[in-house]
This record gives C-alpha cells, sequence and structure tokens, in this order.
C-alpha cells in the first residue's frame, strides 16, 4: 500500500492512499451518471492533501496511451492520437466510478483512484469495463475511437470534481511520471495544485529527479511550474550524451585574460567532431570568425556550439544523436591550428563548459546543475559513495 502524506494546519499526518477509497465501492446514482462530480469524504479530515509520486513503482503508473502522440487542449484536456484499435490503459489502479456513454464526449471511463486522484478517458469507441471494477495500473479499460476521421482519447486528471493541470503529474512529451510532491489544497471553487518537493536518488537507493536525455522533443518546460529545475548530469543515460571530440586534450581553456568564450579541444586534422547530446541542428555554414559552425539546440534552453570545421556533416533542421559524427576538425575562420572550438550556452547565456564536462576523463560532471528561468546555472558536487 503506498503512503501518501496529508498535511493538517502545518502538521504532517500519514495516511493510506485507501482513505480516499470510496466505501465498499459503491457509488451513488449522480457520481455514476456524471463525469465532473466532487469526491465524498476526501476533504473531511483536512482542506489539503499532497501526493509523493517519486514512490510510485513502474507498474503503478501507466500512460493511457504509450505509442500515442498527447498535447494540451483547453480546460486541461489532453488528446493523445494514435491508431485505430488501440487499447486504452489505465494511468493509476482504482476502482471505475463511471463507465458510459455520454452525448458530448462518447463512451466515457472514470476512474477513482486511492491516491484521491479520478481520471477521465473520453471518445472510446468501446468501454470494457464496469462501474465497481477494480482495476491496475496498464490494464485495459477501452478501445480508442476515431470522431472526424482522428483516432484519439480524450483523457482529464480531476481532483474533488475539478480538473487539474495534467503537466504538474506526467511530462506531455516523453510520458513520464514527474518524480515529485505535489500538494492538492481546496479553495472556495477549486483545487490550487502546486510542487512542494522533487525525488532524489543516489546510487544506495535514495531517490533523486533524473532526465535520461536532453532531446527537446522528449523534454517538456520544466519552468511551467517552477523558477529553477535541478539537472542530475549523473541522470542522462550513456547513450544520450558524448564528449565532443574523443581522445581530446585541451590547448585553450575557456575564460582568462583574453575572455575566451568556449574551450579548444585538440586532436588531428579532419578527426571526427560528434553531437554532445541529443538535439536539433540550428545553424551549419561559415559565421563570422568562427569558421564552419555548428550549432544544436537541446532541451530545457541548452545549445552547445563547434566551430572551425574542415567539412560540416550536417545540415539546418537535422536531427542528431549525441556521438553521431557532425564534423571534421579544421582551422577555418580565426584559427590557427587544426582543432574544435567548444562553446556551452544555456537560455542564450554562454556557460563554462567545464560545468558539463570533465576534459581530462572525458566524462560528464559527477553534479546537479541548478537552472534557473533567466539563464543563471549553478553546480553541486555529488559525495562520494
Amino acid at each position: 500500500m503506498i503512503n501518501l502524506r496529508k498535511l493538517v494546519l502545518g502538521a504532517v499526518v500519514v495516511v493510506t492512499t485507501s482513505a480516499f477509497a470510496p466505501s465498499k465501492d459503491v457509488f451513488s446514482a449522480a457520481e455514476q451518471q456524471q463525469v465532473s462530480i466532487e469526491t465524498p469524504g476526501l476533504f473531511d479530515r483536512s482542506n489539503a492533501f499532497n501526493v509523493d509520486f517519486s514512490i510510485f513503482n513502474n507498474d503503478e503508473y501507466a500512460f493511457p496511451l504509450p505509442v500515442g502522440k498527447a498535447s494540451v487542449m483547453k480546460n486541461g484536456i489532453v488528446r493523445i492520437t494514435t491508431k485505430k484499435g488501440d487499447n486504452v490503459k489505465a494511468m493509476f489502479g482504482g476502482v471505475v466510478r463511471l463507465s458510459r456513454k455520454t452525448p458530448s464526449q462518447g463512451n466515457v471511463v472514470v476512474i477513482r483512484h486511492n491516491n484521491g486522484l479520478e481520471t477521465v478517458y473520453a471518445n472510446n469507441t468501446e468501454n470494457l469495463v464496469k462501474v465497481g471494477q477494480h482495476v491496475s495500473a496498464g490494464q485495459t479499460i477501452a478501445i480508442v475511437g476515431t470522431k472526424d476521421g482522428e483516432t484519439y482519447c480524450e483523457f482529464a486528471i480531476m481532483v474533488n470534481g475539478g480538473r487539474i493541470n495534467p503537466n504538474t503529474i506526467f511530462e506531455i512529451k516523453s510520458h513520464n511520471l514527474r518524480r515529485q510532491t505535489v500538494l492538492f489544497k481546496k479553495a472556495d471553487d477549486h483545487i490550487d495544485v502546486s510542487v512542494v518537493g522533487k525525488a532524489s536518488e543516489n546510487k544506495k537507493g535514495s531517490k533523486k529527479n533524473t532526465i535520461a536525455s536532453l532531446d527537446p522533443e522528449d523534454a517538456d518546460d520544466p519552468f511551467l511550474h517552477s523558477s529553477t529545475f535541478e539537472l542530475d548530469l549523473e541522470g542522462l543515460e550513456q547513450e544520450h550524451w558524448a564528449y565532443p571530440l574523443p581522445g581530446a586534450h585541451v590547448i585553450s581553456p575557456y575564460g582568462g585574460r583574453r575572455g575566451h568564450g568556449g574551450v579548444d579541444l585538440k586532436t588531428k586534422p579532419n578527426d571526427n567532431i560528434v553531437a554532445a547530446f541529443d538535439g536539433e541542428v540550428t545553424l551549419s555554414g561559415p559565421h563570422y570568425g568562427y569558421g564552419n559552425c555548428i550549432t544544436i539546440k537541446h532541451a530545457f534552453g541548452f545549445e552547445t556550439l563547434y566551430s572551425h570545421q574542415s567539412r560540416n556533416l550536417v545540415k539546418k533542421g537535422d536531427k542528431v544523436k549525441a556521438g553521431q559524427v557532425i564534423g571534421l576538425t579544421g582551422r577555418t575562420g580565426r584559427a590557427t591550428t587544426e582543432h574544435l572550438h567548444f562553446e556551452v550556452y544555456f537560455k542564450g547565456h554562454r556557460l563554462n563548459p567545464n560545468l558539463l564536462f570533465d576534459h581530462t576523463e572525458h566524462q560528464l560532471q559527477r553534479v546537479t546543475l541548478t537552472l534557473k528561468n533567466g539563464g543563471g546555472v549553478t553546480s553541486t558536487k555529488h559525495r562520494e559513495q
């Protein structure tokens, strides 16, 4: 049984998720007919409760259509487009409160979960569950429907009958559950939702907020709900980062008296330069004193720059993967020897590449970066285990 922490007048009281389960799984006629309806007893003990999503196991969460493409519509509804015949899955375990055809949303399923939330699955061609039925996360509950030539599920998350911002619970692009603690507080006519804690995890098993990739197509904007975001570089998976010039040594560091804007790395002429992270090429061609230059856009506002190439091997608009060869070392532009000039930017602000890379070991730094929406970055080293 998953434990939740419930806030009561500033004190923390531990309650189990079953505290929010409907008595004997019996629902009133109104609950079985109305999609949006208050949850009886949800706020009887306090006007607020929080859910720690970081403690959910992999089998306790599922995206409704794992291969679908999700986009947020008006009023917190998520439209997940897919192909005909796909199975709609329950996001969390719970009890079916409503399963019926409605005039405006077609076949609809509403599941009441033990964590205090309810999820709505609409525009189904067929519902496969009945009121009062217990379901598990990932269990098939419906077959996706087609309307006006488009196959999609309309999905929403509710608390006490009101829809909440789905971005708070999961990442729209990657479909991943956000590993954080969320506070739900009852106001006069709505529910206030806020993030009150993020998870972390070290190698001994404590929890941490990790991001597998810096691909801008797979990551949502973390600054939609907070002015800061912690990025644990150790959480980046091996296949999603690469040292930009393998085998290189530094011939000119960042900064110094001449205010060097990047780090110069040298191996040999026409050596392979690789993309540091997954991303999209935003520039490829001659650029002022940089000579042949490449810039790549990554997630969260990061950008990397590679210059002085003898030849660029990618063009603007190309999607690239970390470790993919993008150019060959040269001395075009203002350069006195064949090398790679490498720069890193965040939110348009130039950063010391040493914040990300250990140039001696050719590894990512063992740090957590605190990113600020205005462009500031601070680094915290990880303790030795």
